[in-house]
């Protein structure tokens, strides 16, 4: 498994406007209901409190940035649905959200992305949202009904604008399903991967932490991906770690193995030597490097040119503009002060000023 994963502005990211790139993050869900069959009866905002019932953690939603919740009830025919819509900061939060929240008896379901079913809530990460969809028990909503439901509301899968946002997947061979958790902070973190102090890992300097499980030998590995905003703040963070928790120090039950590479940490727990956390570690390549060549996401490229053009040109019309008007207001200036100031410089001129010597 391969991850490319660039460090550099893009030279099309250079050439885009800052506005462009930020449109591309301002995703929605067009009403959260896109076939005409299944309309929104009711909405109301509300708040973390208010939700709890269904499974909602308030103090892990805030810190994935969640800012606005609202309930909202879908009807079609003598159907009637409800799905409590979160919203955060960015999609790569709404997809904190999910894995999160998924487990191990919930499954992803067929035919879409980023969405995961259990036997009475479902869940998915669209752009900046994060939706739990309940399903009715009175009367039974067939599998086929709930899932045209989850179509309906959220569509086949996210955008591709917000999947490029997403952080780079775990390796997905072997990877226990609903084991993958990817965390933003140390309350998700305790519940999430409560194995790891969350102390070691720097959340405050802006690192991002996944983690799954992989079977060996009957046994689950758990894979820990840590990333960090630059290499000094890795290299720190991965000693603290080493002088806490003796990484490849120690062999048999409860070891650590792990390795550094640029701004990225690796780390295997409960593998029964350095050569099994070695080779789970080794499914995972990373690259990082300078892409001159990837456009970045929203519009198309030809379109944000064009805008990038046409604002340079507006500039130089404006600044050319602006000469002329200078030059318009010196010259009746002038006109004015020979008007009203007939014996002054304006009016004759620096004939009178100036000394000639008339050497020879």
């Amino acid at each position: 498994m391969k991850f490319t994963i660039p460090l550099g502005i893009s030279f099309w990211a250079i050439l885009a406007s800052s506005a462009a790139l930020a449109g591309a993050q301002r995703t929605t869900i067009v009403n959260l209901a896109s076939l005409p069959e299944w309309q929104v009866e009711k909405s109301q905002n509300v708040s973390l409190n208010d939700v709890r019932q269904w499974g909602v953690e308030p103090p892990v939603d805030r810190e994935y940035g969640v800012t606005k919740v609202e309930i909202r009830t879908y009807r079609k025919d003598n159907q009637s649905v409800q799905a409590i819509v979160e919203e955060a900061t960015d999609p790569s939060s709404a997809y904190g959200l999910l894995t999160f929240y998924q487990n191990e008896s919930m499954k992803q379901e067929k035919g879409m992305k980023l969405a995961v079913v259990g036997a009475d809530q479902a869940y998915m990460a669209r752009g900046l949202f994060f939706v739990r969809a309940l399903r009715p028990s009175q009367p039974k909503m067939s599998d086929e009904d709930f899932r045209s439901f989850l179509v309906a509301i959220g569509g086949a899968a996210p955008s591709a604008n917000n999947r490029v946002l997403l952080p780079p997947s775990l390796p997905p061979q072997g990877l226990i399903p609903g084991s993958l958790k990817y965390v933003l902070g140390p309350v998700a973190m305790q519940k999430a991967v409560p194995s790891f102090p969350a102390d070691l890992v720097g959340f405050q300097q802006g690192a991002e932490l996944q983690a799954a499980d992989y079977p060996h030998n009957g046994r689950p590995l758990t894979l820990i991906f840590i990333s960090y905003p630059t290499s000094a703040i890795a290299r720190s963070r991965y000693g603290a770690m080493v002088q806490s928790l003796g990484i490849n120090q120690k062999s048999g039950a409860g070891a650590l193995y792990g390795k550094l590479k640029g701004s990225y940490v690796l780390l295997v727990q409960n593998a029964q030597s350095k050569e099994i956390a070695s080779r789970l570690m080794d499914r995972m390549t990373i690259e990082q490097e300078i892409s001159w060549d990837q456009p970045p996401p929203g519009k198309p490229i030809t379109v944000q040119i064009l805008h990038v053009l046409l604002g340079n040109i507006l500039l130089i019309a404006l600044l050319v503009g602006m000469a002329v008007l200078v030059g318009i207001l010196l010259f009746l200036f002038q006109r004015v002060a020979v008007r009203l100031f007939p014996d002054s410089d304006w009016a004759r001129g620096y004939e009178d000023s100036i000394i000639r010597l008339n050497l020879k």
